[in-house]
């Protein structure tokens, strides 16, 4: 078992990664627990893949379960479904010191932080995350959100949970894409600040894709390492170090708003895109070698994630492209920041990127 701490004094907690944590999880999660039980809210796949699970270990322990399962994707992070979830949590009367616990990938970890943020002004969550995107990225760091017609995550807030519970053998239950998705996130922490590891992904991210559960282990501590100590450092995203973390997202956003933020194209996979996307931008620029660009773009084309906008099924030209950019919560001042690089591991954050040249560039792009 790994455990890593998020240092942020009374609001601090723990991560465990553990094989078969599940099947354990009354151990974990007992003094959690008030009058005995649990909700568990989850969506209608991973209900069926991983709820009989929880539930079984939990029993064991005496502990009660109240399952809340919710529709599968994207469309699920709306303001429909958090009324529902919310009617329905106040039926249950759970009480603002009763715990929570997200089972799910991103959608369910984002949309249950944010109920429990505005439930009674506010209850406590667990994340219990199942997928690899949400087990090395969107569990950690208390960003919760739903999305709007506006854009993706503009309504939410920063309400960290009380423990990250992770089992990497819910990944074996995972679709391969889901799993290529997740790791674009992975790869994420290298390009960041950590040339070594996305040296790794080179040579061994093909071990974690076909499940092997060491190389699993190893990426996940090492990129909840890597994303503990900058929240810990920039919790609310106010110096700028944890706007480092949106590597890619910038890009990304905007070509999942282009395909309707559907099944087209799953966020990991606009991420992926989106970081190339950002390295061949920095090359365009003078800024980064155009041999990191084009090693960035290599690995992300090997391990089948997408990587241009042809390969994200995107159809839209540069300036409907950045219209959507207009809509990202970072806007400031009419500013739109972006994570530039000057090479692997050396992403930075600029705050003079032209639209007008970043739309010339995805033209270009696309044609090139």
């Amino acid at each position: 078992m790994a455990l890593v701490r998020v240092a942020l004094g009374a609001r601090s907690y723990d991560i465990v990664i553990e094989q078969g944590a599940l099947d354990r999880s009354g151990e974990h999660l007992a003094r959690y627990t008030r009058n005995g039980r649990l909700v568990v809210i989850t969506d209608i796949n991973v209900a069926e893949a991983q709820l009989q699970r929880l539930e079984t270990a939990l029993n064991a322990s005496g502990i009660a379960v109240e399952p809340i399962v919710l529709p599968a994707g994207e469309q699920t992070k709306s303001w429909r479904h958090l009324e529902q979830l919310l009617d329905q949590l106040l039926t249950l009367e759970v009480e603002r010191g009763d715990h929570v616990i997200a089972l799910g990938g991103g959608v369910i970890g984002d949309l249950v932080g944010f109920a429990a943020s505005v439930l009674k002004r506010g209850c406590h969550f667990i994340q219990v995350p199942t997928t690899l995107l949400a087990q090395v990225d969107s569990s950690v760091g208390g960003k919760t959100a739903i999305n709007t017609s506006a854009g993706k995550n503009l309504i939410g807030s920063f309400y960290q949970p009380s423990l990250v519970l992770i089992d990497p053998s819910t990944l074996d239950s995972l679709p391969l894409r889901e799993t290529r998705a997740g790791y674009a996130e992975v790869v994420k922490y290298g390009l960041i600040d950590d040339p070594d590891f996305f040296a790794w992904c080179e040579t061994e991210g093909h071990r974690l894709l076909e499940g092997d559960a060491k190389a699993r282990e190893f990426a996940i501590e090492r990129s909840v390492q890597a994303k503990a100590a900058i929240v810990a450092d920039d919790e609310r995203e106010t110096s700028g170090r944890r706007a480092l973390l949106n590597l890619g997202h910038t890009f990304g956003h905007a070509l999942e708003a282009d395909t309707g933020f559907s099944d087209k194209l799953l966020h990991g996979e606009g991420v992926a895109a989106g970081m190339a996307l950002a390295f061949r931008y920095s090359a365009r620029l003078g800024l980064c070698p155009p041999a990191d660009a084009e090693r960035v773009t290599a690995h992300l084309k090997a391990v089948g994630l997408p990587h241009d906008l042809s390969s994200a099924h995107v159809k839209g030209d540069g300036a409907s492209l950045v219209a959507h950019m207009l809509h990202d919560k970072k806007m400031a001042a009419g500013a739109l920041p972006f994570l530039l690089a000057r090479g692997i591991g050396q992403t930075f954050l600029s705050k003079d990127v032209s639209l007008q040249d970043v739309s010339a560039f995805l033209d270009e792009d696309r044609t090139g």
